[in-house]
């Protein structure tokens, strides 16, 4: 009997032809069916840069790949580079939509046309089966096949509305470490849910590492057993091949930043961060105990008698930046992040509330506001329209900006170049000493991202840095006198001593300036002597 090809291309058999199968073959068939591995390294063809097309021969950890994706509902995988994740994923996909009745595969990369280059692997694999093996083709498309058994593998890029409202059996995102941010947040938001919700479909993840982002915390998250995720790990050391004389030369041609991220599968942040890379490698997020006031994190519950402050930097509220704040056990050193809020569609008006609220949660907790642009409106009206007034205030003097309480005084804390250039360099030392403890995710992530570009500490393109400024700026006021006489915390010896000050002055593109940070001291301390008397003194005992 003829077997009528799909749009006269002979290596694909048109739907609904009868093809008539020796018992070998039926017997071949079955075991496939029950056997993914034994699939594809007797059928599936790959091609190769040496040797053209040639049948697969899976190493032993690209097994344990198909076996997890086999028995396993979610995968992730975290790879070397040029180590066969992909083709061995699409293998798996091409056994799952040929072997299984009314599958949707879902195929997601961070662009669309990588996404459609991995659906061409599985149609070049699908060609080269034989006829007898194969489910006779629908639709045979750039971005999608249809099969006659029902099954069909579509092809797009990663977006919260990529594949909104299609059912899904398998999802598979590749290099999902290249996903930005913002567009992963929203995709998992979106689609997630729903894929995770049934109770026999898949979703797999494969990347090298890209910093410390959203795949450093699916994988982190897998490693310690809180996401379901079945991890498997692959650096260079177990691809075949390669040997230490091999790595030498990797290591001489990429740089050790890239061999570790790219080859051995470190975490690591974006090159020239504030923080040192094995500060960054240190820290770890955990889970926050519960989300209040629609996006208020708390880590640690508020403790009687405990003295809080709250630091905020505002945005606009236009789905771009993000208007945030941390609030910070100051107690005692090691001071504590206990809880973080960031939205980035929260308009200025409503902002102040949600500040008011976290800062009275928290023992009516001080409040530094970051008073640039629309952060002066919040200012305002947290004093005045909500009459809340543990509020810091700042002044200038001869150029430089003094930390007080004193009514009068601007409003918050202006983010000149001084203050920033002090506020990382504190930040820098309260991280890598260990005397700030920061355990959310968000945070870390901005840290890491954090880099030098023209002469300043910001976002690395496509990054927040939200979240980190509000670091910054309560790094800086832990450096004023008027803050370590109301929390009775000396941490300038602790922090400055002269190793980290030369450090700092090598690493750093501002050093600190020694004789402004004494003017700094002297002027905060004669402001202290306003408190002893008056009803200044009052207001701050009855506040501490």
């Amino acid at each position: 009997m003829e077997i009528k090809s799909y749009l006269s291309n002979p290596r694909l058999k048109r739907e609904g032809q009868q093809v008539a199968l020796t018992q070998q073959q039926v017997e071949d068939y079955i075991r496939c069916a029950n056997d993914p591995v034994y699939f594809l390294e007797n059928y599936m063809k790959v091609v190769t840069l040496d040797r053209g097309l040639v049948q697969i021969s899976l190493y032993d950890y690209q097994k344990e790949i198909v076996d997890a994706c086999h028995n396993e509902r979610k995968v992730v995988m975290k790879m070397t580079r040029q180590s066969g994740k992909t083709t061995t994923t699409v293998g798996y996909i091409l056994w799952y939509v040929l072997f299984n009745e009314m599958k949707t595969c879902a195929l997601l990369a961070n662009k669309e046309r990588t996404a459609r280059e991995i659906l061409s692997r599985i149609k070049l694999a699908y060609e080269n089966l034989p006829i007898w093996m194969q489910q006779g083709v629908v639709e045979w498309n750039k971005g999608s096949i249809d099969l006659e058994n029902g099954s069909k593998v579509v092809a797009a890029s990663t977006s919260s509305s990529a594949i909104r409202g299609t059912t899904i059996n398998l999802l598979y995102l590749d290099e999902f470490a290249f996903v930005p941010n913002n567009i992963a947040d929203e995709f998992f938001s979106a689609v997630y849910p729903t894929i995770s919700s049934g109770t026999t479909s898949k979703i797999i993840i494969s990347s090298t590492p890209n910093g410390m982002n959203h795949f450093y915390k699916i994988c982190t998250e897998a490693k310690q057993g809180r996401n379901g995720f079945k991890l498997i790990e692959v650096d260079w050391r177990k691809v075949p091949g390669r040997d230490e004389r091999w790595a030498a030369d990797q290591r001489a041609t990429l740089g050790e930043d890239k061999f570790l991220q790219e080859m051995e599968g470190e975490f690591l942040g974006s090159a020239g961060t504030l923080i040192s890379t094995s500060a960054l490698k240190s820290l770890s997020f955990v889970d926050c105990l519960k989300n209040i006031l629609g996006g208020l994190q708390i880590y640690t519950e508020v403790q009687p008698k405990k003295n809080y402050v709250l630091v905020a930097d505002t945005a606009r509220g236009t789905g771009l930046d993000y208007s945030a704040f941390v609030v910070v056990d100051v107690d005692e050193v090691p001071y504590r992040i206990v809880a973080k809020y960031r939205n980035n569609v929260i308009s200025p008006m409503l902002f102040p509330n949600i500040i008011v609220q976290a800062a009275k949660y928290y023992n009516n907790a001080f409040l530094l506001i970051e008073n640039n642009d629309a952060g002066g409106q919040v200012a305002d009206t947290i004093l005045n329209d909500l009459d809340y007034d543990n509020m810091f205030y700042t002044e200038e003097v001869r150029g430089t900006t003094h930390l007080n309480q004193r009514m009068g005084a601007i409003n918050g804390v202006r983010t000149t170049k001084k203050v920033k250039r002090l506020g990382c360099n504190a930040l820098k030392s309260l991280v890598e000493s260990h005397k700030l403890i920061i355990e959310d995710y968000d945070i870390i992530n901005e840290l890491a991202t954090f880099i030098l570009k023209r002469d300043t500490y910001q976002a690395d393109d496509g990054c927040n840095d939200d979240l980190a400024m509000c670091l910054v700026l309560f790094s800086w006021m832990t450096t004023q006198t008027f803050f370590r006489d109301l929390t009775n915390t000396d941490i300038r010896q602790k922090l400055f001593d002269e190793k980290i000050k030369q450090m700092e002055e090598d690493m750093l593109p501002f050093p600190i300036n020694n004789e402004e940070a004494d003017r700094a001291e002297k002027y905060s301390l004669d402001d202290g002597v306003l408190w002893e008397t008056g009803r200044e003194r009052s207001r701050y005992e009855r506040i501490f």
